[in-house]
């Protein structure tokens, strides 16, 4: 299979599995503490990175590779889940949409600042158009607004841009999974010890659904979805892959719809094309 195809397959994949993320948080905030549920979920999925680290005795990272893991492990370990989860106690992970359809933006800017990578300007024209399309349709779909909530999911964006674009950096040469590993390995004596000290005195009630999403995120936004992702950027371009993230949004609503019953309006529908032609035209100008 041709690389960069590869690289959009397996970004394709880490998308879908990041859709569930913000609902997941949502869910999982409304009954925990947002600084548990961060570095709860940072700490299983430490737990079982070194678990794999040894299992395939994975060498470990040159020293001049902690640097760049520790930007991986502050951008997207700690920095997105822990804003993302105080911003979600004051606005709706619908809300939150409109900032989320800004990270592609934000992934190909740090892609060209951090990368060296060099798209056309019409890859700028189409990656604007449809970061304008997800915001536009994310936020005529109507939520309270919270300055505290968007200045956090402002600067969630940012430091997860930076955490993307770091580790598919990094991920050229030490490996997609092996990436978000180290870096989740790096974070976990820390996140282990507030997770211990943040924990709720008991669980009895805490219902089902957010141990769930507890689960979920720890699982699959915090390790799975990574392994996926890293790979992908590394293989097709920052810039370029980063792009699907503009799908986000709308396979989290598609799963809000199959999952809860959700009415999807022929507007998304429509906006989903939109974006779907502008992912398209971003991966034809990319390079």
């Amino acid at each position: 299979m041709e690389k960069a195809t590869a690289g959009w397959i397996n970004g394709l994949i880490g998308v879908i599995i990041f859709s569930g993320s913000l609902p997941a948080t949502r869910l999982a905030v409304l009954q925990l503490d947002p600084l548990f549920v961060t570095v709860t979920r940072a700490t299983v999925a430490g737990i079982l990175a070194a678990a794999l680290l040894l299992l395939f005795r994975e060498k470990r990272p040159a020293p001049r590779d902690l640097l760049s893991l520790g930007v991986v492990a502050l951008g997207v370990v700690v920095g997105f889940p822990l804003l993302t989860a105080f911003a979600l106690k004051h606005v709706s992970s619908a809300h939150s949409i409109v900032f989320i359809g800004l990270l592609p933006l934000a992934t190909a800017i740090f892609g060209v600042l951090l990368a060296g990578e060099r798209p056309r300007p019409a890859f700028w024209l189409f990656s604007v158009l449809g970061s304008l399309l997800v915001a536009g349709f994310a936020w005529k779909q109507g939520a309270a607004a919270s300055m505290v909530g968007d200045l956090m999911m402002l600067a969630a964006i940012i430091v997860c841009g930076l955490g993307y674009a770091e580790g598919a950096r990094l991920s050229r040469r030490l490996g997609g999974w092996q990436v978000i590993s180290w870096a989740l390995v790096l974070s976990l004596p820390l996140m282990l010890v507030a997770a211990l000290a943040t924990r709720p005195v008991s669980f009895a009630s805490v219902e089902a659904p957010a141990l769930i999403a507890l689960a979920y995120v720890s699982l699959f936004s915090m390790l799975i979805g990574f392994i996926f992702w890293y790979r992908g950027l590394a293989q097709g371009g920052i810039a370029a892959v980063g792009q699907l993230q503009l799908l986000q949004p709308f396979f989290g609503l598609a799963l809000a719809a199959l999952l809860l019953g959700e009415t999807v309006s022929w507007s998304m529908l429509a906006v989903t094309a939109g974006v779907i032609l502008c992912v398209a035209g971003a991966r034809r100008f990319s390079r």
